[in-house]
């Protein structure tokens, strides 16, 4: 029987305002509501339909010129009620009352029960919100669609003794008047606004608060007892909503924000209006207790939250397909504020690392999909979650941004939000406002970035050198061909076009481009002036432009002198290796020749770069892990690491940079992991100091200290962590820990580990993290799936529709070698369907396949070159 055709919501009867009244119960996990809806009924019909999950609704009622009672039916698969009156309702306004009751689940969506831990020990529970993408209608029945915006007017009945929060501030609070103990908190009426922006927040928190320059009053709520937790996120905040507010040329819309932590939180931060969530170790950071990588984290994702107060909040996406412009613009501007707020991080060049390498590396893939996907039913959203929405949306909004330049694209941000505030816009609207304020071809540029899937690699050549007879000195041809690059190296076929800003650097000019076109044929020659037969040229200056650059043999052998002399500036350095590595993988370099241009790394001493070539390393080493050569590719390795390991050295020194810290920590991570005995030892000495509370470690080194004793320690190793674990009052350190579990090469510790992953020691939102964690060995990978298997039914009821199940899936599968593998991980999701997970289970038996493809290919040649420099 085919699937029923999924239709959104008639437009016959629209809500107008929602008078919401909920009081929840945080002892039996219930909740009961009540509203009235103001609504416009457009066209005389019959029955008002509206989205409705595990709702009861006891009475429906409405009320124009008299009041009429509804019929109520329910359609469980579309997630709707249906009310139906005894005849048409008249054309105008109206007023919808319903009572209902639900239940505060514990799925970390809709309105759900969060477990906290008081500063005495007790176990408690808040009542939190979780409402996109489609789940206000779990908490009151609405009209559920980001279109269909309205205003709302929040009540809250809830103990005297609790924080209550909701979007607006609090307009009135007095006690319930049948039970003193109780209290009706009521709220300021919101702007027009969509269903899944909706928060409200009941539970006991400290706050730290001040304003910002413009007055708004900022609030960060913390646990209790951790209020000086809250002091970055605040800092960052105050300096983040004047940035935002002189960039887009609006001011925040709201008289106040809220940052809240939340204990069981799925994603990392939702930015609902006014009242923001986050897992907690996106928000809270602590001086002694907090890494400068989380806390450079917290400043990415308060700037990531902000900025849709306005992208997002104030101007909405008509629907889900055009999801990646909420989250693609919101990934690529917290780069820009955090630049403005803290440029000492260099984010710029991590964000090539962190969002356009893992973008690139997926849209690569057969089954990628492209930045904007048609999405019919709302269960298909959480599909698209993903990093191409994130990080594809924000590196061809950074490309954009770069084509146009600052002024222009600010120009047209303003014209777009104005032009659409309070509304609801499609991607076209965006690149209109941007074409009309630069005068450039922004949307049929674009439309070749947002409508296909994939993206080019550009080959280049120079074709010849010559004398210049019109002027003097010398001049060279480049000459770039585009074609859809594809992760297994197969011809893409015709068809596939971009409209592509290439940008040329040269050795005498290494940090800005001599030379920009848009290339909007399959290929074209760039005339470089004034340019010696020995200079390197380097195509995609800066690494904005969303491609990679297959270079001939000449001008790849003039580029690797550049990368060990560091005259390449980073990330140039860094993208050139990045590409070498894909194309590697795709069969199109050689894994021996990428290998050796590695080697021209020995002097590098930039963090990014240092972050992404270790990444790149460990895809190669998870693949040599099945050969006999891998103790030669670990000791390949720590070679390679060891001037840099000795330069960062174990101690931070005075006036280290943030950068120093971050390097430390992959550098010995890596040191350790592959068994550098002096690393290794010191790592064991330092661990035994802080366990035993002598010396306690500092934040930055506890991450690779932790991994070094799990990877060459043993059970007694691993309850002393386990000891540390349960001492832990930080989600932070907890994470930390769990995390590293997973690092043991002892089978019965990876079996404790997994065990351990589903108790009720680990927060739901952090088991897939640390099952994931003990995938980084071939004994580990096998258990880790095995595990899955065997715990299905309960992972599946645990994270259904969520974008934690594909995360799930995809670290437990997709680094496998073999086809047989690849058919087994397909066969048992042909018997065990997750749908939301579709997608990904597709990706990772492609990933199985290619990597069996890379084994035929390269293990060969790679090991005999390992062994001959052992």
């Amino acid at each position: 029987m085919p699937e029923k055709k999924f239709e959104r919501l008639p437009k016959d009867v629209v809500p107008k305002n929602y008078n919401i009244r909920l009081q929840p119960d945080i002892e039996k996990f219930t909740f009961v509501g009540s509203e009235e809806v103001e609504v416009e009924v457009k066209s005389s019909v019959k029955f008002i339909r509206l989205n409705c999950v595990d709702i009861d609704i006891k009475e429906a009622t409405f009320q124009g010129t008299s009041k009429v009672k509804g019929e109520l039916s329910y359609d469980k698969d579309e997630e709707n009620v249906t009310i139906t009156f005894p005849s048409d309702l008249e054309v105008g306004t109206g007023v919808l009352r319903l009572s209902f009751t639900g239940e505060l689940n514990d799925k970390m969506k809709g309105f759900y029960r969060s477990k906290y831990t008081t500063p005495s020990g007790e176990e408690r529970y808040a009542a939190v919100t979780q409402f996109e993408p489609t789940d206000a209608r779990r908490a009151f029945p609405c009209w559920d669609e980001p279109a269909v915006k309205a205003t709302f007017d929040v009540t809250m009945v809830a103990p005297q003794d609790r924080v209550v929060l909701s979007n607006m501030p609090v307009k009135s609070e007095s006690p319930l008047e049948s039970n003193n103990t109780m209290k009706v908190v009521s709220f300021e009426r919101t702007p027009i606004m969509s269903t899944y922006l909706l928060a409200f927040v009941v539970g006991e928190f400290d706050y730290v608060e001040d304003r910002d320059s413009d007055n708004v009053l900022i609030r960060v709520y913390t646990p209790k007892g951790k209020k000086e937790q809250g002091q970055f996120a605040l800092e960052v905040a105050q300096k983040t909503l004047p940035f935002y507010k002189d960039y887009f040329g609006i001011a925040y819309p709201l008289p106040k924000i809220d940052l809240i932590a939340v204990a069981d939180f799925s994603a990392g931060a939702m930015e609902n209006w006014g009242l923001v969530t986050y897992r907690e170790t996106a928000l809270l950071v602590d001086p002694q207790n907090t890494s400068a990588r989380v806390r450079q984290w917290v400043a990415l994702v308060v700037g990531h939250e902000l900025a849709h107060q306005w992208f997002g909040n104030l101007v909405t996406m008509e629907w889900w397909t055009h999801l990646w412009l909420n989250e693609g613009f919101a990934s690529w501007i917290e780069y820009l504020c955090v630049d403005h707020c803290f440029p000492e991080y260099d984010v710029w060049t991590q964000f090539i690392n962190t969002d356009m390498g893992r973008a690139l590396e997926l849209d690569a893939l057969d089954n990628s999909h492209p930045i904007e996907v048609e999405v019919n039913r709302p269960s298909e959203v959480d599909e698209i979650f993903d990093a191409i929405s994130y990080s594809k949306g924000a590196s061809v909004i950074r490309m954009l941004h770069s084509y146009i330049g600052d002024g222009s694209f600010r120009k047209g941000m303003n014209l777009y939000l104005n032009r659409h505030k309070f509304g609801n816009t499609q991607t076209e609207d965006l690149w209109a406002a941007l074409e009309e304020a630069s005068g450039k071809p922004v949307g049929s540029m674009m439309s070749t970035w947002t409508s296909q899937m994939g993206f080019p690699v550009l080959k280049a050549r120079c074709l010849q050198q010559y004398v210049s007879q019109k002027q003097e000195g010398r001049s060279r041809t480049l000459t770039v061909e585009q074609e859809k690059f594809c992760a297994d190296g197969k011809q893409a076929g015709e068809g596939y076009l971009w409209l592509l800003p290439v940008t040329v650097s040269t050795a005498s000019k290494p940090d800005v481009p001599v030379k920009t076109i848009l290339l909007d044929c399959s290929s074209s020659t760039i005339t470089l002036d004034d340019i010696s037969p020995d200079e390197w040229i380097k195509v995609n200056a800066g690494t904005v432009g969303v491609y990679r650059v297959q270079y001939s043999a000449e001008m790849l052998e003039q580029l690797i002198p550049a990368i060990r002399d560091k005259s390449l500036p980073p990330k140039d350095r860094l993208g050139l290796q990045n590409d070498l590595y894909a194309l590697a993988r795709a069969g199109r370099a050689s894994a021996v020749d990428v290998l050796k241009v590695t080697e021209a790394f020995v002097n590098e001493d930039n963090y990014t770069v240092w972050s992404d070539l270790s990444m790149n390393l460990s895809s190669v080493a998870q693949l040599l892990q099945y050969t006999d050569v891998y103790p030669q590719f670990k000791a390949y390795v720590i070679k390679l690491f060891s001037s840099v390991a000795a330069s960062v050295g174990w101690d931070s020194q005075p006036g280290e940079g943030h950068l120093v810290s971050m390097l430390r920590d992959i550098v010995l991570t890596r040191m350790g992991r592959y068994g550098d005995k002096a690393t290794v030892a010191e790592a064991e000495k330092r661990f035994l100091a802080h366990a035993s509370g002598e010396q306690v470690l500092p934040a930055d080194l506890r991450g690779p200290v932790y991994i070094t004793v799990l990877t060459n320690g043993g059970e007694a190793v691993f309850d002393k962590m386990l000891e540390l674990y349960d001492k832990a009052d930080m989600q932070e350190e907890k994470a930390r820990i769990n995390r590293a579990l997973g690092s043991t090469q002892d089978e019965g510790l990876i079996r404790r580990t997994l065990q351990f992953a589903m108790s009720d020691k680990v927060r739901s939102q952090d088991s897939v993290f640390v099952i994931g964690g003990v995938t980084g060995s071939v004994k580990g990978r096998e258990l880790a799936w095995q595990f899955v298997k065997d715990n299905w039914k309960e992972l599946h009821n645990r994270y259904e529709g969520g974008f934690l199940l594909s995360r799930l899936v995809k670290s437990t599968t997709e680094n496998f070698v073999t086809e047989e593998k690849a058919k087994e991980v397909e066969e048992f999701f042909t018997v065990n369907p997750a749908p939301a997970a579709e997608r990904t289970v597709q990706q990772s038996c492609e990933n199985i396949r290619l990597n069996a493809r890379w084994m035929s290919r390269e293990a060969e040649a790679v090991s005999a070159y390992l062994k001959s420099k052992a």
